[in-house]
């Protein structure tokens, strides 16, 4: 199953925090039927690869609805189809190797 991590960044705003803009987004994943972790510097998305392209363009549009007049987003996706992956699994892979 493909994993996403999207940091969506509005630019030109009035101060430097953006935890407001965060929080928006999150209450848009509340919404979403995917699983999703937010983290210190993005948020993981794990879902269909197609799902996961609808919630990145709705979590691009939040900043603009809160007043931004200019976003970045970014994504990177991890999409592999030679057997079952999840966030967990890649975690887990790493820590047995520790």
């Amino acid at each position: 199953m493909p994993i996403a991590q999207v940091t969506v960044v509005p630019l030109g705003t009035e101060t430097t925090s953006l935890s407001k803009y965060v929080a928006a987004c999150q209450k848009v994943l509340q919404q979403e039927e995917i699983e999703y972790e937010l983290t210190p510097m993005g948020t993981i998305l794990e879902g269909e690869l197609e799902e996961i392209f609808a919630v990145v363009k709705k979590l691009h549009q939040v900043p603009f609805e809160k007043g931004a007049l200019r976003v970045s987003t970014s994504i990177t996706i991890d999409d592999r189809r030679d057997k079952e992956s999840s966030r967990n699994q890649k975690i887990k892979s790493v820590k047995d190797k520790l």
